[in-house]
């Protein structure tokens, strides 16, 4: 299908938001919300395991190793993945790679209701992480294939960090509750469920999948590793190093306030602004390039983090806490951008995928120095590692500005 190219000359379209226009391109609607399923079931799927886990065992402890290996698996197994998917083909690929997560989780419900031995779970976990499928890659690269070259691109992949949010937003929140009212197993049969319904319908849409890499005759195709590309992998490790800290410094603030119960909902004041600045963000097309925007958009980042240092009671982390959240989204829409004109299309479902590996052991690490950092000298000094982690980011976003 062609795409389309070039700058929104008509009266029209101009008047139209860039999300109208990348909404009815041929196609892209239906992907859209072909995902939205499995976007939801992916963001239930490891907290379901901590209830399916959990439930069974009675063990914190275990639940945390085997959703520990299903989420190292994911970081590491899914760029393996993703690049079959290059090779081969979403339409060909997906319904595979479905089916062998759903048999893995099958297989993991099995040996947790059967007692099995912890080995065993923590091997089903992986199988399970390795498998996942990465959706958000997927129409990331379909959205790339049908927009190259419009200047609404940076609109569409708007609507792709809007879609993971709202099930981010939604899937835990679903799989908690059907965990708690009916049971452990059932939320994690719902989360699957929903992965390989929204995943199926999106791999029977032929007419907006890329073209398999082994029909692309491009002379290094198959390259990712350069600088600009590994910069943007470390700036996304930076963000993840951000929220990985965040997520124990606003937690042991809260706990050390005697008011452990507020630890969620400032938490979340980040992600609403950030959704609603993403959403802004997206809406109109910008002139400035992206490389360019990027860095600036980190340097706010840094600079909004700064009141964190100040806080002193939950009211005003709660506000130091919405800073930073402007910043969050465009980065995140940016890095898509940046990715998408920085490598060939025949990679291009591996390097969205590395960006989602990059977050996910950024923030794992993030969590552990903070989580040791928070134990030894309290909150500030986790806030202060987080602020850390922009500053770097920051220097990755130059690297990536120096083309």
């Amino acid at each position: 299908m062609p795409a389309l190219t070039g700058r929104i000359r008509t009266p029209q379209l101009q008047a139209q938001s860039g999300y109208q226009v990348a909404l009815r391109t041929p196609g892209a609607l239906k992907f859209y919300l072909a995902a939205a399923p499995a976007r939801i079931g992916i963001a239930m799927t490891g907290l379901g395991i901590v209830w399916l886990v959990h439930g069974s065992t009675g063990s914190y402890a275990v639940a945390g190793a085997v959703t520990g290996g299903f989420a190292v698996a994911e970081a590491v197994g899914g760029p393996q993945v993703a690049r079959l998917i290059d090779r081969y083909g979403q339409p060909r690929m997906l319904p595979i790679t479905l089916l062998l997560h759903a048999t893995a989780m099958a297989l993991l419900i099995a040996l947790t209701l059967a007692a099995a031995p912890l080995w065993m779970l923590v091997l089903a976990g992986v199988l399970a992480g390795g498998s996942l499928p990465q959706i958000g890659a997927q129409t990331a690269a379909r959205w790339s294939h049908v927009l190259r070259g419009s200047p609404v691109l940076s609109s569409a992949f708007a609507l792709e960090s809007l879609g993971t949010s709202l099930a981010f937003l939604v899937g835990p929140a679903l799989v908690g509750t059907i965990s708690a009212l009916a049971s452990p197993v059932a939320g994690s049969v719902l989360a699957t469920t929903l992965l390989l319904a929204g995943g199926f319908s999106l791999a029977a849409q032929h007419r907006t999948a890329p073209p398999p890499a082994v029909r692309i005759r491009q002379q290094g195709s198959d390259r990712l590793l350069h600088k600009r590309f590994l910069a943007l992998v470390g700036a996304t490790i930076g963000i993840g190093l951000f929220f990985g800290s965040m997520q124990v410094s606003v937690t042991a603030f809260a706990v050390s306030r005697d008011s452990a119960s507020l630890a969620g909902p400032l938490y979340s004041i980040t992600s609403l602004i950030s959704l609603v600045a993403g959403i802004a963000y997206g809406a109109r097309q910008w002139r400035t390039p992206a490389h360019r925007q990027y860095v600036v958009a980190f340097a706010i980042l840094f600079v909004t983090s700064l009141p964190l240092l100040l806080v002193d009671n939950p009211l005003a982390l709660g506000l130091a806490l919405a800073l930073p959240g402007l910043a969050l989204a465009p980065i995140q829409v940016l890095a898509s951008v940046l990715v998408e004109s920085e490598v060939e299309p025949a990679v291009l479902t591996q390097a969205f995928t590395w960006l989602n590996s990059g977050s996910a052991a950024g923030i794992a690490m993030g969590a552990a120095v903070a989580g040791r950092a928070v134990d030894t000298h309290g909150s500030q000094l986790g806030f202060a590692l987080a602020i850390a982690a922009t500053l770097v980011a920051t220097g990755m976003a130059v690297v990536v500005r120096q083309r």
